[in-house]
């Protein structure tokens, strides 16, 4: 076994010299690749602070942006390609380093590319080479996970937690200060609480286990996870406060958020205690100051409770009006117009409509006075000038005009006459003469109130007038 631990730590220190070379001739940032190599060789130690600091450089805000890219694509491709826990950890804590003590871009860098090419997505990394080896993978992909979560933690909170320089209190106040999520509002409060109770979950879950707990160097990343432990509690600590004064004021479904929010505190509080009860009896923890925890009064949940049953449902309405149809009918015709285009105009035929019911002769109505000249009785007014003269050359002329047409004649007075109008004649008969055995009800009448005596009176005159030539012609219907 001692045999084969030796060759595997000859043939690393071969690969690293090896790469180290490589990296003098073929690049062209060679001391920028040579630093990490170094810093991250297969040496069971933690990287060495010279190298850090050719690195820290490297990435600083005085050099381009392209400078460090490249030193994030160097990093990730050396973390791929390897299968060896002491250089991925080593890699990972490199990144932490840079993380809590470089320079701004370098955290904006970093998190654009791990959207594009997730540098810390470790979760099928393992190291089967021993026993050993097998629990350190475990905790080199515990750890990853966290590293991952604080960067997207960073992009929520649009700052980095650990970089956060508490402000010192005033004369006679206390000796803490307070954190940015003491004064944020129900919103920001609300999105940025949880974030925070994932990254404090994901720190609580770097307990190393089996032999990674003796490992010094994992002891080493551990310190530095310990040290962000205690500000991530603050601000969370700040924020359950905060959110405990606004409870009271926030709608139904944002103080069921809190609800959750202020539960997950209490029990992550326990978890967190535990989790220092373990670090403590490690080596690393001999300088440090442990905070001591408080839970959050369990009695308070009722009277959350309580007030969620019964608290309003507000639901927020958009600032800008919806999109409404509204349906507009069309403007149609008026009422009048309406009701006369609805019966259509019966067209005037040469056959004489009957009807097998009794018509009572028609009641003259008063005509509305208006400007408007009646003209013809019977509606012939056709331009011509002399209707005497077509009357007598036609004997024949019949125009029957049905009962429902808009140009049927009225008149009543001599006021509502033309001025050339004959009282006499077999128009004014054949419009005012009513029948004369209205009584009958079997009588067959004609359409516009007259019946067939009438009728066939008229026929007489008119043949009288034409002359013995047409009397065949004109004869009565009943004469044929």
């Amino acid at each position: 076994m001692g045999t084969l631990q030796t060759w595997r730590k000859a043939y690393g220190a071969l690969k690293d010299s090896t790469k180290v070379g490589l990296a003098h001739v073929n690049s062209d940032y060679a001391e920028l690749d040579v630093a990490i190599v170094k810093a991250t060789n297969h040496v069971e130690c933690p990287p060495k602070e010279r190298h850090l600091r050719k690195i820290l450089v490297a990435t600083s805000a005085i050099r381009p942006r392209a400078d460090v890219a490249y030193c994030i694509h160097a990093l990730s491709r050396r973390l791929a390609k390897t299968h060896n826990w002491t250089v991925a950890l080593k890699i990972l804590i490199v990144i932490h380093r840079l993380l809590r003590e470089g320079d701004p871009t370098f955290r904006e860098e970093l998190l654009n590319f791990s959207q594009r090419g997730r540098i810390l997505q470790l979760s099928n990394f393992k190291d089967d080479s021993s026993p050993i080896a097998w629990d350190c993978s475990a905790w080199v992909r515990t750890y990853a996970l966290f590293l991952e979560e604080r960067l997207e933690c960073f992009r929520i909170l649009k700052y980095d937690i650990e970089a956060e320089r508490l402000p010192r209190p005033a004369q006679g106040q206390d000796k803490q200060g307070y954190s940015r999520t003491r004064d944020l509002d129900d919103e920001e409060l609300l999105e940025q609480l949880p974030a925070l109770q994932q990254l404090l979950y994901r720190l609580v879950g770097c307990r190393p286990e089996g032999a990674a707990v003796g490992n010094y160097i994992i002891q080493y990343a551990l310190a530095l996870v310990l040290k962000e432990s205690f500000k991530i509690y603050c601000a969370i600590n700040d924020g359950i406060i905060n959110l405990v004064d606004k409870f009271f004021e926030m709608p139904r479904h944002e103080a069921i958020k809190a609800l959750e929010i202020y539960k997950r505190a209490g029990q992550q509080a326990g978890n967190l205690s535990d989790f220092y009860e373990i670090c403590k009896g490690l080596e690393l923890a001999r300088n440090f100051q442990f905070p001591v925890l408080r839970e959050p009064p369990q009695s308070f949940l009722t009277t959350m409770e309580e007030y969620i049953r019964e608290a309003p449902r507000i639901v927020s309405v958009p600032s800008e009006a919806l999109l409404q149809l509204t349906y507009r009918p069309e403007e149609g015709p008026s009422e009048d117009a309406k009701s006369s285009g609805n019966e259509p105009e019966p067209l005037p035929s040469d056959d004489v409509a009957v009807s097998d019911v009794e018509i009572a002769p028609p009641v003259p109505t008063i005509p509305p006075q208006n400007s408007i000249e009646t003209g013809d009785l019977l509606g012939l007014d056709y331009g011509t000038p002399n209707a005497s003269s077509i009357e007598e050359s036609n004997a024949l002329a019949l125009a029957i005009v049905p009962s429902g047409s808009d140009v049927a004649p009225t008149f009543n007075s001599v006021a509502g006459q033309a001025k050339d109008f004959d009282p006499t004649g077999w128009e004014l008969a054949l419009v005012t003469t009513p029948s004369s055995n209205i009584s009958a009800a079997n009588e067959r009448q004609l359409a516009g109130g007259l019946d067939s005596l009438t009728l066939n009176s008229l026929y007489d005159e008119g043949a009288y007038r034409a002359g013995p030539a047409a009397c065949l012609w004109c004869a009565s219907p009943q004469s044929i």
